[in-house]
């Protein structure tokens, strides 16, 4: 610590103190007069006398910094589609840092021109190497069983995402495993961020800001995992009135509260409760049993602590169980259950004389999951971590200077009944230190390059990584070109039984001491180009090559091992996109291929094979997916349309079955039933059915009095396709996904 301690003094003493001596500098929060949320995208420009123009964009945070500035006077101007734009004027000193916080007034009477020309959201083509931000807006297109969107629903129709199954809350981003996902929200870590019926993420649409997925290429500031990060940000409530929402359908119900805090209305609070209720209301609807529930609350407070100053505390707990998949010849499967819980702080600073915004954190999260019925547990793993941080960013003209440190404690404890090679309990602690450091070139508004290099250290290993990456962009009219290259390093695993998809039972732990962790090297390169009439163009190209990536040992048994066998994997592929926007149409295609393939060494295999190594397609390698959605305006409703298509995944065939009996004693052949062992034939040498599906809805939004009732009609897998979920190795029984399922949904906003 003394040593990061050192290289951050030393970073700050580098930073060129002269570039702010003579030039003024202007920065400020833009916020929505009706709400107080802040505006995200706004355009702040300064003209000056000679009719020089300098802007910037608002962040996430709502936050703009306009730096390098003549001193003199300047004409201030913030616009943003529906908003009336904001006049000033202002006179800049030497040196002088202004802070200028911006209220922008929603401009009702241009609503018919944001239909024509907004972007009611985000853009889907508008990705920078690997990296998409997805609006709630995004959300509420894509057809979904409840009245509100859900962002695994949106992530579900992405290239290069795949979900094994309508059941387990099992994503995998371009070849990565779930447990190779870094989700977070708010800066809390999520372990599990998806629900167990796999249609629901963790984060009520109601509560949500933006997000920022990175399906690979990941900036400096992020770390530990070696796929993907999903980056969520949670909006605040209101600070001019109280609000409040209720919904229910079929599939859940739920509710939602904001408002201002305190007389001065510095504070706001955002609170949001959702229950499934599938067992009781969609099972009916199909006359099978549905045995999945699953809950989450959220709630966050946050406010001015004084002018240069923005605080909030957020807290999020949700909760899982059921049995995944059917019945099929061998009884019900056990019953799974997962719990999240995390808290945390974000504290936001703009120093009153220097040209910097900090940003500390402070959370806590804490994830269990446990295999059998309860109080019966077969296994069971829990995972808690501690983290501090703070990343700082220092304006200097066309050169902004990103940087951070961060500190964090983790532990991991796993019961696996002694079944499992002999393994019983296991605890371990894992402390974790580093620091990063990531100047951004800006060369115009939208050509930059930025490197970085993370520092990570394990005291409690005895080790450090290092991590060198590198993000540009460059545009030229209506041409875009994107680029990413980056290492990572994860220190942490997590062990699934991959022949099984039913079983989403994962067991953290560290990596083994000695045998290097995992790492993964991402290159990513992207086109994107603007068209006529609101057709927009991307292509993007991914590599990924991993090294000591830890498989569970291959055995005849179908059963969870925490043996571990270390391999290595590489995965490439192209996501090709397509978008339309016209006058109350909206629609895409896109297209992903995809090939992933791992490499394993085992002496045992050597028996069955005739060669210790094997290398093969992994459960989630599916190599084409298709998806295209239509949203229209029809008769004052919205109808959509999303029809998606994904080649037929790799599965183990069995070529028979055989019994062990264990010979340690007086044992009698005639009672002793034994243990049924399975004879695979190569790991993952056949192919699933392909799977396609259709999910319709048509939305109305009524206005009675002072409230918004919106009710919806959808139809999920609405041609009724049987989707393949697996197939039992013992009886060849396949349990397929959801059937048709019909819904219909009402939320009421006051």
């Amino acid at each position: 610590m003394r040593t990061l301690a050192s290289l951050a003094v030393l970073l700050l003493c580098a930073i060129p103190g002269a570039a702010f001596a003579q030039s003024a500098l202007v920065r400020g929060f833009v916020t929505d007069a009706t709400t107080g949320e802040v505006v995200q995208e706004a355009n702040v420009t300064l003209t000056d006398a000679d009719g020089s123009t300098f802007g910037s964009a608002t962040s996430g945070d709502g936050l703009y910094v306009v730096s390098s500035l003549v001193p003199g006077r300047f004409v201030v101007q913030a616009s943003h589609l529906g908003y009336t734009t904001y006049t000033d004027t202002l006179e800049l000193a030497p040196g002088e840092l202004y802070t200028l916080d911006i209220v922008l007034v929603p401009e009702r009477q241009q609503l018919d021109a944001i239909l024509v020309e907004g972007d009611e959201g985000g853009s889907l083509t508008d990705l920078v190497a690997g990296m998409d931000r997805i609006e709630p807006a995004d959300i509420d297109r894509i057809p979904s069983p409840d009245v509100s969107g859900d962002l695994a629903a949106y992530l579900t129709a992405m290239p290069g995402v795949v979900v094994i199954g309508d059941q387990g809350g099992q994503f995998y981003v371009r070849g990565g495993e779930p447990t190779q996902n870094l989700a977070l929200l708010d800066g809390m870590v999520i372990y599990q961020p998806f629900h167990i019926l796999s249609y629901y993420s963790a984060f009520p649409s109601e509560v949500l800001r933006s997000v920022d997925l990175y399906a690979g290429g990941f900036e400096a500031r992020f770390g530990g995992r070696i796929s993907s990060v999903i980056d969520v940000w949670s909006r605040n409530g209101s600070n001019r009135r109280y609000a409040a929402s209720s919904q229910a359908s079929p599939f859940m119900v739920g509710a939602h509260l904001e408002g201002p805090l305190g007389r001065r209305r510095d504070f706001t609070f955002l609170a949001s409760v959702r229950q499934a209720v599938l067992e009781q209301a969609a099972s009916s609807l199909v006359a099978r049993d549905i045995p999945l529930t699953f809950s989450d609350v959220f709630g966050k407070v946050q406010g001015k602590t004084h002018r240069h100053g923005r605080m909030a505390i957020s807290g999020i707990s949700t909760t899982d169980r059921g049995r995944i998949g059917t019945d099929t010849g061998r009884g019900q499967p056990e019953e799974v259950r997962w719990r999240n819980r995390a808290l945390g702080a974000r504290y936001l600073f703009l120093p009153g004389h220097l040209p910097i915004l900090a940003e500390f954190l402070v959370s806590v999260s804490h994830h269990s999951n446990a295999l059998g019925d309860e109080g019966e547990e077969l296994r069971s793993s829990t995972t808690s971590r501690l983290n501090l941080e703070a990343n700082i960013i220092h304006y200097a003209g066309l050169t902004d200077i990103h940087w951070g440190l961060f500190a964090r404690s983790m532990s991991f404890a796993s019961e696996l009944g002694g079944l499992f090679q002999e393994h019983s309990s296991t605890k371990e602690y894992v402390i974790e230190a580093g620091l990063y450091l990531a100047p951004q070139f800006q060369f115009s508004p939208r050509t930059s390059v930025t490197p970085g290099i993370r520092i990570h250290n394990f005291p409690s290993k005895g080790a450090a990584y290092v991590e060198p990456r590198v993000r540009a962009e460059w545009s030229q009219g209506p041409h875009t070109v994107t680029s990413a290259v980056g290492l990572y390093h994860q220190e942490i695993v997590g062990i699934s039984d991959r022949r099984d998809a039913a079983s989403v039972f994962t067991a953290w732990s560290a990596s083994p001491t000695g045998r290097g962790v995992p790492q993964a090297l991402h290159v990513i390169g992207g086109y994107r180009r603007s068209l006529p009439s609101g057709v927009e163009l991307a292509a993007e190209g991914y590599y990924k090559r991993i090294r000591n990536l830890y498989l569970p040992e291959w055995t005849p048994l179908p059963k969870l091992t925490t043996t571990l066998q270390q391999g290595s994997g590489r995965v490439f592929g192209a996501d090709l996109r397509i978008e339309l926007r016209r006058r109350g149409f909206y629609g895409y295609v896109n297209f992903g291929l995809s090939s992933v393939r791992y490499t394993a060494t085992q002496p045992e295999l050597a028996t069955w094979f005739g060669n210790p190594t094997y290398s093969f397609r992994p459960a989630h390698d599916r190599r084409h997916q298709v998806s295209a959605l239509l949203t229209m305006e029809v008769a004052g409703m919205t109808a959509s349309m999303l029809w998606q298509y994904g080649s037929g995944r790799p599965f183990s065939r069995a070529l028979g079955f055989d019994g062990f009996l264990l010979m340690d004693g007086r044992v009698d052949v005639y009672e002793e039933p034994g243990e049924r062992r399975v004879v695979y034939e190569r790991p993952f040498n056949g192919v699933l059915p392909s799977y396609h599906r259709l999910d319709v809805s048509l939305e109305r939004v009524f206005t009675l009095g002072a409230a918004e009732v919106v009710a919806q009609l959808s139809v999920i897998n609405a041609y009724d396709r049987a989707n393949i979920f697996y197939l039992d190795v013992f009886t060849l029984q396949r349990a397929d996904q959801l059937p048709l399922i019909p819904s219909l949904g009402l939320k009421v906003s006051v």
